[in-house]
């Protein structure tokens, strides 16, 4: 008998939206507590990317709800 529990797509991308909205978060953090500049800027711009992948995800995820 095999118990596993079964991920569905819907499941996939609401976990991929909401790490990727956790790494905004943990990026943009960083950037504020750092005082290196060149670094502080590597942070803001690893938030403003994975800010983009998670827009691209809620996209993907509002598409699928309405199908």
């Amino acid at each position: 008998m095999d118990n596993q529990i079964e991920s569905t797509t819907y499941d996939r991308l609401m976990r991929a939206w909401e790490n990727s909205m956790e790494l905004v978060r943990d990026f943009e953090m960083y950037s504020k507590r750092i005082e290196e500049e060149d670094i502080k800027n590597v942070f803001k711009k690893f938030a403003e990317d994975e800010g983009a992948h998670a827009a691209k995800i809620r996209g993907i995820l509002d598409k699928y709800n309405k199908s």
